[in-house]
């Protein structure tokens, strides 16, 4: 029996994707091997989600006012302004009630670049993963902090915040997107919608950093923005600012998340492929990622 048109060309580019990948090493084994910062100048290089970083310095395990958890990963490496910013934030989180300060999960490999998993952004050392879960000590073991996990502040459905979602969560967004280092803010949709429903009138730009997406109900994802002066370094676009038109983000929010990504009407059939599989952070490899990025790579 003859094989559909689609299935063909689909498993023609699954096959030659593969040949690719046979070829050259992917980009996310290589950088995930890099147990070390490159001995370079700090700088972002290219995208959140398509880029390296020179120059990280590791967060420290411990502070006054955070921990970082799952050191195991070695992902806790950044941007010196990164750093800088996630200190600074967890001391505003311990003046919350409830809240010892922050447990910090994800911000890179020590040389940026694609993750062997969990990731698509994270590259540059602009991003960085917070924990839902309110700290009540900071005294945590290597050990105790692979073991612990965070709270979900969602239902099942998705579409609703539960009890582990307080004011304090609420206020903590808040201080995050009225910091002006910050980009943008991924939380769940439930916890926009929430955030929507309770803010009063008058000062809600903030709101409009918060941009609800998948995966992100037991910790929120902090973008930074480029770095002053870091000419290798991709900003977002449109920026929230250029999205914004002084608006909340929240009638597109309520209409779209909750009617459609949350309750989607039945799927297109599938198309023909036009062609081979798009890249993503999985199946990169280097000549997919800036040039510079070879450089941070071998450096020493």
């Amino acid at each position: 029996m003859a094989l559909p048109r689609i299935v063909i060309a689909t498993l023609s580019a699954c096959l030659a994707l593969s040949s690719l990948a046979e070829a050259e090493p992917l980009a996310r084994q290589l950088f995930g091997a890099e147990r070390a910062p490159s001995a370079q100048a700090p700088s972002a290089v290219g995208f959140y989600s398509k880029g390296c970083a020179a120059g990280m310095v590791a967060m420290p395990e411990s502070g006054p006012t955070w921990q970082v958890m799952r050191l195991s990963r070695n992902r806790n490496y950044g941007q010196p302004e990164t750093l800088a910013f996630l200190q600074d934030l967890s001391r505003q989180a311990a003046t919350l009630p409830g809240w010892a300060g922050l447990y910090i999960g994800d911000i890179a490999q020590p040389r940026g670049g694609p993750m062997t998993g969990g990731h698509a952004s994270h590259q540059t050392g602009l991003d960085a993963d917070i924990w839902m879960l309110p700290p009540k000590r900071l005294d945590l073991s290597r050990s105790e902090r692979e073991k612990i996990s965070s709270v979900s502040i969602r239902t099942a459905d998705q579409t609703r915040i539960n009890a582990n979602w307080t004011p304090a969560h609420m206020a903590l967004m808040e201080m995050t997107a009225k910091d002006p280092r910050v980009d943008r803010i991924f939380v769940a949709a439930a916890a926009k919608i929430a955030m929507c429903n309770a803010a009063p009138r008058g000062d809600r730009a903030w709101l409009q950093k918060i941009r609800p997406y998948w995966g992100h109900n037991t910790h929120f994802h902090v973008r930074l923005k480029c770095p002053p002066g870091a000419g290798a370094c991709e900003k977002q676009t449109p920026s929230v600012a250029e999205l914004s038109k002084g608006g909340d983000g929240c009638d597109e929010t309520l209409n779209w998340w909750v009617t459609e990504a949350l309750n989607p009407t039945k799927p297109a059939a599938p198309q023909e492929p036009s062609g081979p599989p798009k890249r993503t952070a999985k199946t990169y490899v280097m000549a997919d990622l800036p040039a510079q990025c070879r450089n941070v790579l071998n450096a020493q």
